[in-house]
This record gives C-alpha cells, sequence and structure tokens, in this order.
C-alpha cells in the first residue's frame, strides 16, 4: 500500500514514478528451409480424433519466417536468490489433447507446481525423463478422461522431457527455472519476459530443440524497454 501511494503522489506533483525493473521483448526468425514436417502414423484410437493425420511439429514456421516454441531466458539467476511464482500467476497445465501434448514446449518454476490432464477419452501414460540430479522420473497412467497430476521440480533443467509410452510419437519439453524471466515463442515467434527484470548485465538465450542455441549479451536498467531478435538458422 505504501508503494502505491508513493507512486500516485509522484505522478500527482509531476515527479517521474518509481521504477520497477526492465521489460525485455522480441522475435525469432528461422533462416533457411527446414524439412516438411512428417505426417504422424497413429494407432486407430488416436486416429479418429483427427479429420487429417496430424503431423510432428519439429519447426512451426511462420510464412515471414517467425520460428514458434522457442525457449527464451536469462541465463544467471538475477540478484542470485531464490524466486516463487507470483501470487496471482496461473497453475500451468500440460495437456493431453487428440493424442498430441499441448502446449509442445512449455517453461515453469522451481517446485511449482503444474497440472497434466488427460483430455482424451482413452488411456495416456505420462514419463517424465530428466537428466538433472534431484529432479526425480515419474511414469504414471491416466485411463481415464479427465484425470490430472500435479508435479514439481526441485531443480532447473532446460528442457526436461516427458513422453508417453502407449503412444510413442507423444513428446512435451519443460524448461524448469530458478527465477520467472522466461517465454516461449508464439506463432508470430515472438516473445516477452516478465516486465521487472532487475537491473544488470545478462546472457539471454533462445533455445530451439532443433535449430539449437543462441545467446546475446543485454545490460538493462530501471524502466528500460529493450527490443532483443534472434536469427536462427535450419542446421545444414
Amino acid at each position: 500500500m505504501k508503494k502505491l501511494l508513493v507512486l500516485t503522489a509522484a505522478v500527482a506533483i509531476g515527479v517521474p514514478a518509481l521504477m520497477a525493473g526492465a521489460e525485455v521483448t522480441g522475435k525469432i526468425i528461422l533462416k533457411g528451409t527446414p524439412r516438411k514436417e512428417i505426417a504422424i502414423r497413429t494407432d486407430p484410437l488416436c486416429g479418429r480424433l483427427h479429420s487429417t493425420p496430424p503431423t510432428t511439429q519439429h519447426y512451426v514456421v511462420a510464412e515471414d519466417g517467425s520460428l514458434k516454441d522457442v525457449f527464451v531466458y536469462i541465463k544467471e539467476t538475477p540478484g542470485g536468490k531464490s524466486y516463487k511464482p507470483a501470487a496471482e500467476a496461473k497453475t500451468p497445465v500440460l495437456d493431453q489433447v487428440k493424442c498430441i501434448y499441448t502446449p509442445y514446449i512449455s517453461g515453469v518454476m522451481v517446485d511449482q507446481p503444474f497440472i497434466i490432464r488427460n483430455s482424451d477419452p482413452l488411456m495416456h501414460n505420462v514419463h517424465a525423463t530428466p537428466k538433472v540430479d534431484g529432479n526425480k522420473e515419474f511414469n504414471i497412467g491416466q485411463p481415464v478422461k479427465g484425470m490430472e497430476y500435479k508435479a514439481s521440480f526441485p531443480k532447473r533443467e532446460v528442457l526436461l522431457r516427458f513422453k508417453c509410452d502407449v503412444h510413442p510419437w507423444m513428446f512435451a519439453y519443460v524448461g524448469v527455472m530458478d527465477h520467472p524471466w522466461f517465454a516461449v515463442t508464439n506463432e508470430k515467434g515472438e516473445y516477452k519476459l516478465p516486465n521487472d527484470l532487475p537491473p544488470g548485465e545478462y546472457t539471454l538465450v533462445a533455445l530451439h530443440r532443433k535449430a539449437g542455441e543462441l545467446t546475446q549479451k543485454i545490460t538493462v536498467a530501471d524502466g528500460d524497454k529493450k527490443a532483443v531478435n534472434f536469427t536462427m538458422e535450419v542446421p545444414e
């Protein structure tokens, strides 16, 4: 409440409002032509859920080269301290819809509970396969539509893989971060980190499962609005 009163008073008398961190946004473009996505050969039960066969999601690219599903994050832990999700943050959901994990790429924070849901009228199993010590593997069945499982992981891991052993084409990848400054690019290749990145020098990482990883050094101050773009290339 005190902070709100100070900000209001500052605006009223014409004094610049107090700043609260920086805003980092940007866009990811893919250079080159990736291979055509492959139609997935599903089993009969999953096939009935689709009017046309689903395809792989290796490169989801718009006509202008905008690249979806790039995990963008600050490499360092700002301030070297521990962070918790904002109190108003929604519980993330990793869903299984028409025998496809949705979203394909997502992010959560360390120790942040998130829901894994089966939205299909058939059996799935959720098999988490972490590689970082301290993040435990699990494999749970979800035989009924609407079943949910709440999971969390105690260690940073980018990216942690989920799969379904019943349907071997089903994969999803979750970035587990020890701070909140991460994002996933949308269909337009755009990302936006949370607004309140503390002032400092950082390494901004853009990671795509097929196009690889790029980094840029950035310096931000309170109130900065910085656009940081990346151009990724299709590997030879």
